[in-house]
């Protein structure tokens, strides 16, 4: 059996930015339960629509559905080496599934501190006109609301990216997530990455994780 990546961490850790590198540098193809949903149902796949009556209905799709998915995309040809699982297993008891049908080699956390996931959440947002990324803090516009990019000054802010909400899910994330440290801690596989410090230094420590197998 090939062998897979699990790359996890809060929201806004960095795991996509991250991601793409691990990608690059292994070969191994990224999946993510949301973009294997969203083909599902695209595709109108048994699974596919067996997640459709339970995302109709506003409930969370089950584990075993989202077991059988995983199942049905390793069974391409691009994952014939492994893949790189990002943001799943989000629970212990999605990882003891998980490990019935993949083998997973590393367990990589990117570990940020709350209130450092507060700041970057909450002081991002994008020109509505080409997308480009601006924080209040870390890359603010040359000139105040106006795009460094395309020189738009039509600027946004996600809803949801607000200290109420971000705290509400990281809350949930450390209930639920953050047990798998120990999890796969207790077999050997985990790996912590400090990810308060540049995007570089993150990706390089990752890489070091990855190069000690």
């Amino acid at each position: 059996m090939a062998t897979s990546i699990v790359l996890f961490g809060p929201p806004g850790a960095g795991k996509g930015t991250q991601a793409g590198k691990i990608v690059a540098t292994t070969g191994k193809p990224q999946i993510s339960t949301g973009d294997m949903l969203r083909a599902a149902l695209t595709a109108g796949t048994p699974l596919g629509l067996a997640a459709k009556q339970f995302m109709d209905a506003g409930a969370l799709v089950p584990d075993d559905v989202i077991i059988g998915l995983i199942e049905e995309r390793l069974t391409l040809p691009d994952a014939v080496n492994g893949v790189l699982f990002d943001g799943f297993p989000r629970t212990i008891a999605q990882a003891e599934a998980l490990s019935s049908i993949a083998e997973v080699e590393v367990v990589i956390a990117i570990e940020v501190p709350d209130e450092r996931i507060v700041e970057r959440i909450c002081g991002r947002f994008t020109c509505g006109q080409c997308g480009a990324v601006f924080h209040d803090s870390f890359n603010p516009t040359s000139v105040d609301g106006v795009c460094d990019s395309c020189g738009s000054s039509e600027m946004k802010r996600r809803a949801d990216d607000n200290e109420e909400t971000v705290r509400t899910r990281l809350e949930a994330y450390h209930t639920q997530t953050a047990p798998l440290s120990d999890w796969y801690g207790e077999r050997g596989l985990f790996v912590a990455v400090d990810g308060d410090q540049g995007i570089d230094h993150v990706g390089d420590a990752i890489l070091i994780a990855l190069d000690s197998l």
